[in-house]
């Protein structure tokens, strides 16, 4: 029996986080799948969104892998199935994913991506995005990843940074077994990309990836991306030294 808990990251972002819960209820997801949200940040707002539909956990650091570790380890799934809080996945998701690893040799994957607005920009970056993931099977965390727990345990979880944990883990699934993509979207928002502007968000997120392929320490690069930490995700950038974390 392939039992799926839902790890959501949440940090500062209740608004984002209380659409996808109510979301999650709708389509019936957590009704087949228990719900661990690692967050930070306002506490009154995130607990008012999460409800009694999930568990949350509250890690001292808020990077997106503490977040997530921390949640996984208070999961009780043999699968780990990790979505941001302004993702939405497929109705049938967690049937998805247990027929995705029904099959023994693949140990994880990923959905499509696709962003929630309709923009044509959005729709060329993510165009763009499907291209790279579908050649290199190198996958982000807002396509909905997935592993058995087994081996996230046996890989550490997510790799401490506070920069692409979700292709680093995705590369070294690849090491340890099969990993698949599943041809259903996960829609996320696109609001990163509309707030600080489409292509030049699309050409920073171009630039850290080629930096981490080429082996160079993209830490001193969180803030660029992350934004302060008391801002939600995707906060316009701001006129300041983009450095540290």
């Amino acid at each position: 029996m392939i039992d799926v808990s839902i790890i959501i990251l949440a940090r500062n972002d209740a608004a984002a986080l209380a659409r996808t819960m109510a979301y999650l209820e709708k389509s019936a997801i957590v009704r087949y799948a228990e719900v661990v949200v690692g967050a930070s940040g306002d506490r009154e707002d995130t607990l008012r969104a999460i409800g009694d539909r999930a568990r949350s956990v509250w890690p001292e650091r808020s990077t997106r892998a503490v977040l997530m570790n921390a949640a996984a380890a208070e999961a009780r799934g043999n699968v780990l199935f990790f979505l941001h809080a302004d993702s939405f996945p497929p109705p049938d998701a967690t049937d998805l994913i247990r027929r995705a690893l029904a099959d023994a040799s693949v140990v994880g994957g990923a959905f499509e991506h696709e962003f929630e607005e309709s923009r044509l920009n959005l729709a060329v970056i993510s165009l763009m995005n499907r291209i790279r993931y579908r050649l290199t099977r190198n996958y982000y965390g807002d396509q909905g990843m997935f592993v058995r727990a087994e081996t996230f345990q046996r890989l550490g979880g997510f790799k401490d940074c506070s920069l692409m944990e979700d292709l680093d883990l995705s590369q070294r699934m690849k090491r340890v077994g099969r990993t698949v993509l599943v041809r259903a979207p996960v829609r996320t928002s696109g609001r990163r990309f509309i707030n600080r502007g489409p292509y030049r968000t699309c050409a920073v997120a171009t630039w850290l990836l080629l930096c981490h392929t080429a082996g160079i320490d993209v830490e001193r690069y969180a803030y660029l991306w992350r934004g302060p930490i008391d801002h939600p995700p995707g906060s316009p950038w701001r006129a300041r030294r983009m450095a540290g974390r």
